[in-house]
């Protein structure tokens, strides 16, 4: 059994509440950082992708890339998802819940909601979109396709580089699915 709690050991629900939202932000940054990072990270281990294959002539490399693509888009779009479920919960759960307890006037973690308000954020949502969408889906079908051009074509580097180009198909129809929320 526990130590009894005493004046010293405030363990309110708001505490709580407050703690929670600490540790969900703190995460949230975690994630964004990760997330930003990971977009980086796929350019320039395309780049290398590219610059080998340009000095080796293996074109078959170019291969390599949807591969990197579909990974580190995956992950950047299930990063990007909790990051977003982070904001909604502070915003529709743990705010009012917190409001509720204080009694407060007005919105508890008001910049959960400013932000989504504020002019131009449909714009920029867009133009985000279509640099995820260049990074994780055309520049793996533009070495797709330069592939497909090559001499040095083999049936099943073709078969392979098809199902990569259906899972690349499934990844840029999740990208354009998560603009829409």
């Amino acid at each position: 059994m526990g130590a009894p709690v005493t004046s010293t050991d405030d363990v309110s629900e708001s505490r709580i509440l407050l703690t929670e939202y600490d540790h969900l932000k703190e995460e949230q940054k975690t994630r964004i950082g990760f997330r930003d990072n990971l977009l980086y990270f796929t350019l320039a281990a395309a780049t290398a992708v590219v610059a080998v294959t340009v000095q080796s002539g293996q074109f078959p490399l170019l291969l390599s890339v949807p591969a990197i693509c579909l990974i580190l888009g995956w992950t950047y779009l299930v990063n990007d998802e909790k990051i977003s479920a982070i904001g909604h919960y502070v915003h529709d759960r743990l705010g009012p819940q917190l409001g509720e307890l204080t009694s407060a006037h007005g919105t508890v973690f008001g910049w959960e909601a400013y932000h989504r308000d504020l002019a131009g954020r449909t714009t920029r949502k867009r133009l985000q979109t279509a640099v995820d969408l260049f990074t994780y889906l055309v520049l793996p079908m533009v070495c797709t396709t330069a592939f497909w051009c090559s001499r040095t074509v083999q049936p099943l580097l073709v078969l392979a580089s098809l199902v990569q180009t259906l899972a690349l198909a499934v990844l840029g129809w999740q990208f354009l699915r998560r603009t829409e929320r």
